[in-house]
């Protein structure tokens, strides 16, 4: 299943990130930029071009020639890969300041999608391959968001081959718990995003299965659900231990 990108996003014109300048971004300091002083800045934005989607929009296709990368200024995608029997893996979901393109070679290895209206800062392959010869701290950079992908594939990993279904939803909260705070937003409430059929396609679960850990997890008393888009944790410590992580404060 092969495409090409949309004609929109090849020949889209030219202009800085509609949230303003590189150096005002506010994911500047955790995306690929950050590599870059405030005055080396005006070489990247020269590359750069933006794409806004709204939700559900396509950004890449599994398996499309790989011509563009992309570092999400707002909103999430979710990465995911059609199996031969027609089911959705969702391997991943990129948050603001995330780079797409990492673990690809010549071609797109998922599909990335919006989960909700996005934007992002692309950049021509061959254009950023030259800018990295220019500006060596900017493939340091990508070296770091490399090993730190590479991190969280081996924790998502033990999370779908080793956890226990509740385990996995405790699990996933801490996760999008700690990704708030990250970025600079309230870690508690949790918002969610996606919808229980993402949780389910990223967790390896069924949508059923997804409904009763939530339930499970509230009548124990770790959580509360305002309404289904939150998810108030009541004890991030005792949703840790049922995580089996450790519980940082």
């Amino acid at each position: 299943m092969v495409s090409v990108l949309t004609a929109q996003t090849m020949h889209s014109q030219r202009h800085r990130d509609p949230c303003g300048a590189c150096v005002d971004c506010e994911v500047r300091k955790m995306a690929i930029c950050a590599a870059l002083q405030d005055d080396a800045l005006h070489a990247l934005e020269a590359i750069m071009s933006s794409r806004k989607l709204e939700t559900g929009e396509m950004l890449v296709e599994e398996g499309a020639p790989k011509l563009k990368v992309f570092s999400l200024t707002s909103g999430l995608l979710r990465l995911f890969t059609l199996l031969p029997d027609g089911r959705r893996q969702i391997s991943g979901f990129l948050y603001p300041g995330d780079y797409l393109g990492l673990a690809d070679d010549g071609t797109y290895s998922q599909t990335a999608e919006a989960v909700v209206p996005s934007t992002l800062c692309c950049f021509s392959v061959n254009e950023m391959d030259e800018l990295m010869d220019q500006h060596p701290a900017l493939k340091d950079r990508l070296y770091v968001m490399t090993r730190e992908a590479l991190r969280q594939s081996r924790d998502n990993q033990l999370v779908l081959g080793r956890l226990a279904p509740v385990e996995k939803l405790a699990s996933f909260l801490l996760v999008l718990s700690a990704q708030a705070k990250r970025v600079g937003h309230p870690d508690n409430p949790v918002h969610l995003s996606m919808n229980r059929t993402d949780i389910a396609d990223y967790l390896g679960l069924t949508i059923e299965t997804v409904s009763r850990c939530f339930t499970k997890l509230r009548t124990q008393g770790l959580i509360h659900l305002p309404d289904a888009n939150t998810v108030s944790i009541l004890s991030h410590r005792s949703l840790s231990a049922v995580a089996g992580t450790e519980f940082k404060s």
